[in-house]
This record gives C-alpha cells, structure tokens and sequence, in this order.
C-alpha cells in the first residue's frame, strides 16, 4: 500500500514534465527558427535564404511521397516473406518524418528532416528508438494480452448436433 502513492506521484510528475517540455518545444522550436533565418538572412540575403526556404519545402513534400511509397512497399515485402515489419514500420516513419520536417519551414527543421533522409543516421535513430522504448512495448503487450479473447471471434461449431427443438409445434410441424 505504501508504494501506490508512490508510483502515482511519480506517474504525475512525468505528465507534468512531459507536458512543461511539450510547451517549451512549442514555444522554443519557432524562436530558435526565427533567429536562424534571420542570421541566414543577413548572411546570404534575405531573398535567397526565402527560396531555400521554398525550395527545401517543395523537396520535401516530393521526398514524403516517396518514403510513403517505399515504406508501403517494404513493410507489405516484410509480411509477405513472414518476417517482423516493426523495422522497415520504423524506418518508414522516420523517413515520413524526415519529409515532414523538410516540409516545415524553417533551416533547423530542414536540417533535422535532412539528417533523418540519410539511411545511416535513420539507422541509428531506429536503433536508439528500440532500444529505448522495448520495455514498454513488452509491457504493453503483455497486458494487452491479458484482455485478448482467446477465442479470437470464432465461435465453436456444433459438430456434436446437440441442439434440441423445444417445443415443435410452435415451429409448425
């Protein structure tokens, strides 16, 4: 009894800081990308840095259409050869995440979405995500688990012909 305060006041302090750090990402992302355009701008001029501004948009979007393709295409390949498609799921969505980032407008995004572009750095970046969240993926599918029917919707069939009419003369024999 001792330990469910415990747990519950930890599980509320990592909302609470999971929620403090969504907001200074919301705030700090858009300051950070204003200061680096405008030091691009100063740098290289400000109508050149809106064209790669531009540019690297209308790349990404083009780079989103096909990772979504090629993600599609190797996880179907994973399921049909009967392997595990959790690593080509990944390395799609990272890949969509890249194009998505490339998208954004903005010289950090763009060289966050760039990075996760390149196969070795999505590599690592797949690797990193397994390792660190395979605890509570396992956790989550063994409880999970534990609600599942084990049936799986199939109902059993009558093969032993058990089933009795009641009352005959109310079905018009």
């Amino acid at each position: 009894m001792g330990l469910t305060p415990r747990r519950s006041g930890r599980r509320a302090g990592t909302r609470r800081l999971a929620a403090e750090m969504f907001v200074l990402v919301l705030i700090g992302v858009p300051v950070v990308e204003v200061f680096v355009f405008i030091e691009v701008g100063r740098a290289i001029g400000w109508l050149l840095a809106v064209v790669l501004l531009l540019g690297t948009s209308v790349l990404g979007a083009w780079l989103l259409r096909i990772q979504g393709r090629s993600a599609i295409e190797r996880v179907s390949l994973a399921v049909s050869e009967h392997r595990t498609p959790a690593g080509a799921a990944i390395d799609g969505a990272l890949g969509f995440l890249g194009g998505a980032l490339l998208v954004v407008p903005g010289f950090v995004t763009d060289a966050l979405g760039a990075l996760l572009m390149l196969p070795p750095t999505r590599t690592l970046t797949r690797r990193w995500i397994s390792r660190r969240y395979v605890g509570r993926v396992m956790s989550f599918a063994t409880t999970a688990g534990r609600f599942a029917s084990r049936d799986r919707g199939v109902r059993p069939a009558d093969v032993e012909s058990t089933a009795i009419d009641d009352d005959p003369d109310q079905l018009g024999r």
